[in-house]
C-alpha cells in the first residue's frame, strides 16, 4: 500500500458511518453506500493500517455513572523541566481524562470528572497541588456541554 494514499469520498462515507455507530454491520455500511460487503471491509482494514481508525469505543453516560462534575484546570508549572514528571503524576489519577500541553497562560491543561464539588476539591487540594512542581492552577467548572461531536472527515 502507498503510504501517501488520499482518502477519497468513499473512505470519508465509510467513517461517517463508523463515528455514527462504530459496531455497525459491515454489511449495513455496505448497503446505505451502495457497494459490497468486501469493498467495506478491505477500506476499512486499509484505514486502520493508515492509522486513521484506532480502535473502537463505547460511549459511556458519565452522569448515569455519578460523575456529575467535569473540570477543566490550567496548570501552571515552578519549572518546564519538570513536565514529564507531573505527566507521570497525573496518569496515576483516574479522575484525569485529558492532559494537553499547551502554549498561552498554562503548560498543561487537564479536563477530570468527579462525583461531587466535595470530591473535586479533595483532588484539587489533597491530591492535585501536593505535587511540588505545580506552581498554581485555575479551575473551570463545566455547566454544561452543548456541543460534543467527532470532526467529521
Amino acid at each position: 500500500m502507498k503510504e501517501n494514499y488520499e482518502i477519497d469520498n468513499l473512505d470519508r462515507q465509510i467513517l461517517a458511518q463508523l463515528l455514527k455507530d462504530a459496531r455497525t454491520p459491515f454489511l449495513e455500511i455496505a448497503r446505505k453506500l451502495i457497494v459490497s460487503g468486501g469493498t467495506i471491509h478491505q477500506r476499512i482494514e486499509k484505514l486502520k493500517k493508515m492509522g486513521v481508525i484506532e480502535g473502537s469505543k463505547f460511549e459511556l453516560n458519565l452522569q448515569k455513572l455519578g460523575y456529575d462534575v467535569t473540570v477543566f484546570l490550567g496548570i501552571h508549572l515552578t519549572n518546564a523541566k519538570d513536565l514529564n514528571m507531573v505527566i507521570e503524576k497525573l496518569k496515576a489519577m483516574p479522575e484525569v481524562v485529558e492532559a494537553h500541553y499547551t502554549t498561552g497562560n498554562y503548560a498543561l491543561l487537564i479536563k477530570l470528572h468527579t462525583k461531587s464539588i466535595r470530591d473535586f476539591h479533595t483532588f484539587l487540594a489533597e491530591r492535585l497541588q501536593s505535587i511540588e512542581a505545580i506552581q498554581s492552577t485555575e479551575s473551570f467548572i463545566s455547566l454544561d456541554q452543548p456541543i460534543k461531536r467527532e470532526i467529521t472527515p
